[in-house]
């Protein structure tokens, strides 16, 4: 199989790539090549393994040779991110709308109708004066974004739906909870707090909470988020129940329960470096977000959330054991 991953070179990216590598297959048909779509270059390591091609430059720009080149398989992650979209509108309309439109179409003008899993998110569930948001948001509920990004996340499955529907590909989309905990540093996301709240304390570093620790949130880890991906791509159209997108599984934890999952695991003294202060513009943000998620659908493909936060910062620190300076301040402590 001929695998295309946007946004290759980014942190889900990575990590899907090795776990593609890894398995070797998908639906049973080997991987034989894996192409790594990103405005940066992937991991010097990644692109060396046999099979894997790096293609660096803007998606958009990307598009036009990808209209010769039949893929098996597409996992289309590449998105300009929640606070970048807030705060450049065109940026997020480029990045998210005009990209996936152009991608589409190189892949219908292909003509072999490949497989695509898109990366949708939580953000396209918020607030409606017609319709309050509820505690749990469901697969059916229905979507009132309340952001750009969220907004251009819905209007993609709708795209892909229809693209599905006229037989251009076979897409399915996949709603990501907020992914914790990143390495790396900080982004541009408004959520990209629920990670550094974990990762720079353990780094001996303070960490800044601009939301208030009784904010509720879906969450998953790196490696239940990049099975979800995999499972939706390989699930038969029977198996999904529709074309329609799909929620895949959260952890609904309030951010103090996260708080007291890291002094639990990493001690008193690395809890203590996290500040609470507030920030407005994230606030608002985060205020339209679900507080909390479900995924019937995903659960019937054999996808669970994890038990406990605590599991999630553990995963994270043995993902990290041969980065000190990731760990710097759980070795401080």
């Amino acid at each position: 199989m001929k695998i295309l991953i946007t946004g290759g070179a980014g942190f889900v990216g990575t990590r899907l790539a090795r776990a593609l590598l890894a398995r070797g297959h998908l639906n049973q048909r080997s991987l034989t090549q894996l192409v790594l779509a990103d405005q940066f270059a992937p991991p010097a390591d990644l692109v060396a393994q046999p099979g894997v091609q790096a293609r660096v430059g803007r998606l958009l720009d990307q598009c036009a040779a990808l209209r010769d080149e039949p893929f098996d398989g597409v996992f289309h992650l590449a998105s300009a991110v929640s606070g970048e979209c807030e705060a450049d509108f065109d940026l997020g309309l480029r990045s998210n709308l005009d990209s996936t439109r152009a991608l589409l179409d190189a892949l219908r003008h292909a003509g072999n109708a490949p497989r695509l899993v898109f990366s949708s998110s939580v953000a396209v569930f918020g607030p409606d004066p017609s319709r309050p948001l509820p505690p749990i948001v469901a697969d059916e509920t229905l979507p009132t974004p309340q952001t750009s990004y969220g907004t251009h996340k819905l209007v993609c499955e709708y795209l892909i739906a229809d693209y599905t529907r006229k037989g251009y590909i076979d897409g399915r989309a996949a709603r990501l909870m907020t992914v914790t905990v990143r390495p790396g540093r900080p982004n541009g996301a408004a959520s990209s707090f629920f990670s550094g709240i974990i990762r720079e304390p353990l780094a001996g570093e303070d960490a800044i909470l601009p939301v208030s620790p009784e904010v509720s949130h879906p969450v998953s880890s790196p490696r239940r988020t990049v099975e979800g991906l995999i499972a939706v791509f390989e699930a038969s159209r029977e198996q999904l129940g529709g074309r329609m997108a799909l929620n895949l599984p959260a952890l609904n934890v309030r951010v103090h329960e996260m708080l007291a999952a890291l002094e639990r695991v990493a001690g008193p003294a690395v809890r203590a470096r996290v500040r609470e202060v507030p920030d407005a513009t994230i606030q608002r943000i985060v205020g339209g977000w679900a507080s909390g998620a479900s995924a019937e659908r995903a659960a019937r493909l054999g996808l669970l959330p994890e038990a406990r936060f605590e599991d999630i910062i553990r995963a994270y620190i043995a993902d990290n054991e041969a980065h000190p300076t990731a760990l710097k301040g759980l070795n401080a402590s």
